[in-house]
């Protein structure tokens, strides 16, 4: 029973290292905006797959294993990339971005139960790809919200850990609803919910995204 529950907790993991892959390699249609939905789609599945594993009481190390090398892949690499241009500048910050990723998969451990030290990179790449959806070809607000966010991630702050599918009812219907908005792609207004959600974890991590039952 207990391999089935780690083969299901692997399939999540491997399901985001997919669309990870599949947005560093450019969707079949070769948009931009259809790779930042797949960071939005890696960013439930990340969600889901702590969970899963939670529950299921399969927190292995090879699951965190191939769960750091998951979100490398998507919320590192793939997000990087939607900075890339010609442009030397958006090259050096490219690198500079997935250092920060880096860094804080590898060195950020808080030592507080329940806590992250450094903005967990999933929320980092949602808002990275919601301004990519909604800012378009402006090439200032994205980089400058990169840089924002690569700070927040090797930056020193604690955030909560985000157990959403296992707090309040509210928490999980703000999950349900971002299942919802994957049906309403490429509207502003799944954009607009995504932006918001990602944003208030920033802004009032304790007071709206502490662990309560």
């Amino acid at each position: 029973m207990r391999q089935w529950s780690l083969l299901a907790r692997m399939r999540l993991s491997v399901a985001d290292l997919l669309v990870g892959l599949l947005s560093v390699h450019g969707p079949p249609i070769g948009s931009r905006q259809c790779a930042a939905w797949l960071l939005l789609v890696g960013f439930m599945l990340d969600l889901a797959d702590g969970a899963v594993a939670r529950q299921l009481n399969v927190c292995s190390a090879l699951g965190a294993k191939l769960d750091d090398f998951a979100d490398f892949t998507s919320f590192g690499l793939a997000t990087a990339l939607l900075l890339h241009t010609s442009s030397p500048l958006d090259a050096l910050l490219v690198i500079v971005y997935i250092l920060a990723v880096f860094t804080r998969l590898c060195f950020y451990s808080s030592g507080i139960p329940f806590m992250y030290r450094g903005l967990p990179c999933p929320y980092a790449s949602a808002i990275l790809a919601c301004a990519s959806l909604l800012a378009g070809s402006n090439k200032v607000v994205l980089r400058s919200i990169a840089i924002i966010m690569a700070l927040f991630m090797i930056d020193q702050g604690v955030y909560p850990h985000d157990k959403i599918l296992e707090s309040q009812l509210w928490k999980k219907m703000v999950f349900a609803g971002g299942v919802v908005m994957m049906f309403c792609s490429f509207s502003p207004l799944a954009c607009l919910y995504y932006l918001v959600w990602s944003m208030s974890y920033i802004l009032f991590p304790e007071a709206l995204w502490s662990f309560k039952l």
